[in-house]
């Protein structure tokens, strides 16, 4: 265990507590089954599905917000112009611009 190194005996008594450890060779790990390519295959599917799931959401709501805002300038222009029929003005309106009644 001198592997060449000689030691005073200062140093000696002062590393007695030190153990030597051997390096561990990459190829004694217990692999996990999968390759680093099929990882990298894997993590790529998953992005991609969450990017594509996050677009669709950012899709639908900007047409959720634009059919709300659309709906609520109707339904103020419905009121301004005849106050007494603005639910029925509303619909028409609604049904005229193929949207479905409420």
């Amino acid at each position: 265990m001198d592997r060449g190194l000689t030691l005073s005996r200062e140093e000696t008594v002062s590393m007695q507590s030190l153990q030597v450890v051997p390096k561990d060779n990459p190829g004694d790990q217990p692999s996990t089954g999968w390759s680093p390519r099929t990882v990298l295959l894997l993590q790529w599917v998953v992005g991609t599905i969450l990017v594509f799931m996050l677009g669709t959401w950012l899709v639908w709501l900007s047409l959720y917000l634009q059919r709300h805002f659309a709906e609520e300038d109707i339904r103020l222009a419905c009121k301004h112009l005849m106050p007494e029929s603005a639910d029925r003005c509303f619909d028409t309106v609604i049904i005229q611009r193929g949207g479905a009644r409420r």
